[in-house]
């Protein structure tokens, strides 16, 4: 008896169910508070869609003197998702996101490859690379221009977070023009391109400048090393690179890096900007 009453729950359950109502809506799902633009740079005579979100509470009436930090990223198809994400939740949403996506009518691999490197390497043969510097440029000259008079940006607190080939191009920009941002978030950061090419930079740096003044996240994941099917030991990598910057003793640098326990080169951005961000907004700057 007690089998048949179970069975004839599971049954009813079934049917209860089976007449569920589910409609398609129209559209796709979008993120609030967001805008898309081109710019046509004519330091780079490419076309870039620029990805922007505002916080939550930009458009208050309450807060219309105040100014926001601004949060860059490459690789803005991926990137600009994830961050949306991480600053959904209002303690979290402290940030103007800015993410610059691929040049039109490129493919991704080979405008990200381009743009985000800053010497050319010949080994690379299937891509164009050394790209870094007049993109950085129009970064400066382009980039934050537009940002700087369409919204409410304090620009003594601009962050710069990439993953992979972003998180070297952010150690390439601290270590070459650090005053362009105030905070870095690296993620994954790939150290080895052109043979270490990053470590002669930070060599050529500290012959020059004795201070660094930036706050540094630094993150990799614990699985990213050739026992874990990378090609290069990207873990190895960045512990170079931090006992590098710290043996320096640079004024003004405050650095903060984590071996990320579980996760691989794909799934390590998301908890690097996360924690780098909280780092940054609560250790750094108590915002």
């Amino acid at each position: 008896m007690k089998k048949l009453l179970i069975v004839g729950t599971l049954f009813l359950f079934v049917q209860t169910h089976a007449f569920a109502k589910v409609t398609k809506v129209d559209g796709s799902f979008e993120i609030n508070s967001t805008e898309i633009f081109t710019i046509n740079s004519a330091i780079l005579g490419r076309k870039y869609d620029i990805y922007i979100k505002t916080p939550f509470d930009y458009a208050n009436q309450e807060n219309i003197n105040k100014s926001y930090p601004v949060l860059y990223l490459n690789d803005a198809p991926h990137t600009f998702k994830v961050a949306a994400g991480v600053t959904h939740f209002k303690s979290m949403d402290k940030v103007i996101v800015v993410a610059i996506s691929f040049a039109h009518g490129e493919n991704g691999q080979f405008s990200r490859v381009r743009d985000l490197t800053p010497e050319k390497d010949k080994s690379w043969t299937k891509y164009e690379t050394g790209g870094a510097p007049q993109y950085l440029k129009f970064i400066e000259e382009e980039l934050f221009p537009f940002v700087e008079t369409r919204y409410r940006t304090n620009t003594k607190q601009r962050i710069l977070s990439g993953h992979s080939l972003g998180g070297s191009f952010g150690a390439w920009v601290l270590v070459t023009k650090p005053e362009l941002f105030s905070s870095y978030i690296l993620s994954s950061p790939s150290l080895w391109f052109k043979d270490e090419l990053m470590f002669n930079i930070e060599e050529q740096y500290t012959k020059k400048r004795k201070e660094l003044a930036a706050n540094v996240y630094v993150a990799t994941g614990s699985l990213e090393t050739a026992e874990n099917g990378m090609k290069t030991e990207m873990v190895k990598g960045h512990q170079k690179f931090v006992a590098r910057l710290l043996s320096r003793n640079y004024a003004g640098l405050h650095l903060k890096d984590e071996i990320v326990e579980g996760t691989d080169h794909y799934s390590t951005f998301p908890v690097a900007l996360a924690k780098g961000l909280r780092w940054i907004f609560q250790e750094r700057w108590s915002i």
